[in-house]
């Protein structure tokens, strides 16, 4: 047979082309997991979520189809695969459903990274001591803000009221309209009465949030039997509390509603809260900010700011809008503890 020569033995025909990595087509088509099953998140522990479904309790991770998209307590998601909940096995999450409100903060004021706490809560309940550790109103401050511009309800808890007197507290936070609900123990034992704070918090989904020591872990044990979350003693020194909860939990309460605990926070960063938007909450303050000149921020002695004017009318609480112009100094950092 004869030889082929070096031109005619080979043509592109003869080359087999191997495709390399990434080459192949991506489709945006994802699957609509129209069988998913709803569940709610409870935990999240290293990239491992505890959901909740027909009273039982599923171990999920998210499905790569998700990326980067953050999964939190409150979250309501849809599962597939093993939903049994059976020891060993794993579902996925594959989808997050739209959130009705979002809770966050971040690291500090300068921080441009949002945290978020915890999806769908519609209460926010801002545990503080009167006493042991001392009150921080700074931190109740900046709390508030972030409720109100999440659109969630305040709540304030005064526990240790047997070791002082929790009206001025009560009495500070009044001209803002936020309800407050007092803890005391009883008499001659170490538990605290929480009858009255479960009538707040029945049928809610209700978020709890304060600096470690006020006593939030005890709360959450009188008021969830079984829950057994750790609890810790006040630094004498610093006058401090020793983290006890490291991770955000929901635990259903015996009366209807959930209540979520967190780990005690030293700051409450407020870089997200565009001021503009803390006015809303206050619609009697918002009636007169139209007559504001363009830019006016409403802090105190703004130029021509209208609510100076309507205040020198009567026609705003000067205890209201000093509570409020107190927030706006909270949200950058002008007021002190």
């Amino acid at each position: 047979m004869a030889r082929r020569t070096a031109a005619s033995s080979y043509d592109e025909r003869d080359v087999k082309v191997r495709p390399g990595r990434g080459s192949r087509p991506r489709s945006k088509l994802r699957p609509a997991h129209a069988d998913a099953i709803p569940a709610l998140v409870v935990a999240v522990d290293r990239g491992r979520y505890t959901c909740v479904l027909d009273g039982r309790t599923v171990t999920a991770m998210t499905a790569r189809e998700l990326g980067r998209k953050a999964v939190v307590v409150g979250d309501r998601v849809g599962l597939v695969g093993e939903v049994s909940g059976a020891p060993g096995t794993l579902a996925r999450i594959v989808r997050v459903e739209q959130r009705a409100t979002v809770l966050r903060r971040s690291a500090d004021d300068d921080d441009p990274v949002e945290r978020v706490i915890v999806a769908n809560a519609d209460q926010l309940m801002i545990v503080t001591a009167v006493a042991d550790p001392e009150p921080r109103p700074r931190l109740i401050d900046r709390a508030l803000v972030a409720a109100f511009d999440a659109g969630i309800e305040p709540l304030l808890c005064i526990t240790k009221a047997d070791l002082a007197d929790p009206a001025p507290l009560v009495d500070a936070y009044a001209p803002l309209q936020v309800p407050a609900v007092v803890a005391r123990r009883s008499p001659g034992t170490e538990t605290t009465d929480v009858r009255e704070v479960a009538e707040h918090l029945r049928d809610h989904v209700t978020v709890l949030i304060g600096h470690s020591g006020v006593g939030k872990s005890t709360l959450v044990n009188q008021l969830v039997p079984g829950a057994d979350r750790a609890t810790g003693k006040v630094n004498v020194v610093t006058g401090r509390g020793r983290h006890t909860s490291t991770s955000a939990v929901a635990l259903p309460l015996p009366d209807g509603g959930w209540v979520i605990d967190t780990p005690g926070i030293r700051s409450f960063g407020l870089a997200h809260v565009d001021p503009n938007r803390l006015i809303l909450a206050f619609p009697d303050l918002a009636a007169e900010t139209p007559a504001c000149p363009r830019g006016c921020h409403h802090f105190d002695g703004a130029p021509e700011c209208a609510l100076d004017v309507a205040l020198a009318a009567g026609r705003v609480d000067p205890d209201r809008l000093a509570s409020y112009r107190r927030l706006l100094a909270s949200r950058d950092g002008q007021a002190g503890d």
